[in-house]
């Protein structure tokens, strides 16, 4: 008995990060269908929304926004850009920046993009304040890990 107790901590059920892990995976595979329909993996979609709030941004602050390094980002932004979405740019000011811009058909991306959040909370099910909560404890357990 003694012995079994030393493994619990192995024990697939009591990890926190297989339920965040497996938890994440169902989501993007929810979130499919509606991408689909707007031609976007989900890191594109996450980087588009990044876009659309701030029209212009360097890799490096769009990789951290995302938590993504630029070796996961790049073919991301280069798809965009081939898909007329975005522009990539050396910065005038400093040579080693890329700068990455939306463009007006990006733009146009943003109101075809409107109904999935609505329908992604209507998967998720979740009242308000349980959104909150998780919200908060998923970007506290970020920081902690960070």
């Amino acid at each position: 008995m003694e012995n079994q107790d030393k493994y619990e901590s192995l024990k697939l059920s009591n990890q926190l990060c297989f339920p965040l892990y497996a938890c994440s995976k169902e989501i993007i595979r929810k979130y499919k269908p509606y991408l689909d329909d707007i031609d976007l993996t989900y890191t594109q979609y996450i980087a588009m929304m990044v876009l659309w709030e701030k029209k212009t941004v360097n890799v490096k602050m769009l990789g951290e926004c995302l938590y993504l390094d630029s070796g996961t980002l790049t073919p991301v932004l280069k798809k965009l850009e081939s898909k007329g979405y975005i522009t990539r740019e050396r910065s005038s000011e400093d040579e080693r920046n890329l700068v990455v811009s939306i463009t007006p058909e990006g733009e146009k991306l943003k109101d075809k993009a409107l109904s999935i959040p609505p329908s992604m909370g209507s998967c998720v099910k979740l009242t308000a304040e349980e959104y909150q909560v998780l919200y908060k404890l998923l970007y506290k357990i970020i920081g902690n890990v960070r």
